[in-house]
């Protein structure tokens, strides 16, 4: 068994002309993107938008790439800056703090094997998640995203949103209590 290919590696390989080291990345993180922007902004088109808008960057940047950090801090950093920026064109509060609209609850998998009853359950208790963390206060969601959607470490997390680690790591801290603890009331 050979050593599985980094997403650095995969990034590079792109970069020099490998189109299928692209597919790979896209496929490996098509999904915790679009779910970062779906709850940074609460709005599937906006989110969408935002999404293709930083492929496309991911796209254009390939020639100059060089390894400076991981590859996902790399793209969520672009992807967190690309989110202000369109913010602050379109003259839009940089506000996080809405809720997701229409029926995106509908694009959360069930598990297949799950009887009718457990998939409501399932998605009764995928429903109450999203609205807690859209509750949360915007530094802390956006910690807690970039924790869970891109599986970024403290450090990480800290160089994506410009913070030391200690404020990455409090404000972690406080994403998870408050989640948990409202978990734990409504049961």
């Amino acid at each position: 068994m050979g050593k599985e290919i980094t997403d650095e590696e995969l990034m590079l390989g792109y970069r020099d002309g490998d189109s299928h080291a692209f597919e790979k990345l896209y496929l490996k993180h098509k999904g915790g993107l679009y779910r970062y922007f779906l709850q940074k902004c609460g709005n599937a088109s906006i989110a969408e938008e935002l999404f293709q808008d930083v492929w496309m960057k991911l796209i254009k940047a390939r020639e100059n790439y060089e390894v400076k950090a991981k590859f996902s801090t790399w793209l969520y950093q672009m992807a967190r800056n690309h989110f202000i920026d369109h913010y602050r064109k379109h003259s839009i509060s940089v506000s996080m703090n809405q809720p997701i609209q229409g029926n995106e609850l509908e694009n959360i998998p069930a598990v297949n094997n799950q009887q009718p009853e457990q998939q409501v359950e399932y998605q009764q208790r995928a429903e109450t998640l999203l609205q807690l963390i859209s509750a949360l206060p915007d530094e802390q969601r956006e910690a807690f995203l970039l924790r869970e959607e891109a599986d970024m470490s403290l450090a990480e997390i800290a160089e994506v949103t410009g913070v030391n680690i200690e404020t990455a790591k409090s404000r972690l801290r406080y994403a998870v209590n408050k989640i948990r603890n409202s978990l734990n009331s409504n049961e």
